[in-house]
């Protein structure tokens, strides 16, 4: 998990944050999508759950090395305690089966314990995973200039 959001920060899907850590939660998704493995990641800004940033990683595994392509991402809002409907404030792409996807993906999260991960292991090298993502050809988008 360290990985993938060492991957979510280097490409800029994060918010740069000077506290000690962030929290996230996330969910092994091998049944979908025949052959793949993906991995959902939900990154939290309060405890409250109420709302977030989820992300869609395909995982796969080269040479020894993890390899994580970031497929989507998106925010959402839902009330207090998950008693409502997920409403995407910056939606995904793809349509309503990819918006299906993801609010059950976020329901199953959030019934789970979160993961505090620190800012600083987050934004250290780690040359054990090679990260990639949709926006890498998108002008103004992927890793920030350094």
């Amino acid at each position: 998990m360290r990985q993938a959001t060492h991957c979510l920060a280097k490409k800029g899907f994060l918010p740069y944050s000077e506290s000690k850590a962030l929290t996230f939660g996330y969910l092994v998704d091998d049944k979908s999508y025949p052959g793949k493995t993906l991995l959902y990641v939900v990154n939290y800004p309060n405890r409250s759950k109420s709302e977030g940033s989820v992300f869609t990683l395909v995982l796969a595994n080269s040479g020894g090395r993890q390899d994580f392509s970031i497929q989507n991402n998106a925010r959402f809002v839902e009330p207090a305690g998950g008693r409502g409907d997920v409403s995407f404030v910056a939606p995904p792409l793809g349509g309503s089966w990819t918006q299906a996807h993801l609010v059950s993906a976020i329901r199953k999260i959030e019934k789970q314990p979160n993961l505090a991960i620190s800012a600083r292991d987050m934004r250290a090298v780690d040359s054990s995973a090679d990260c990639e993502a949709y926006s890498d050809a998108l002008p103004g988008q992927g890793e920030p200039k350094e």
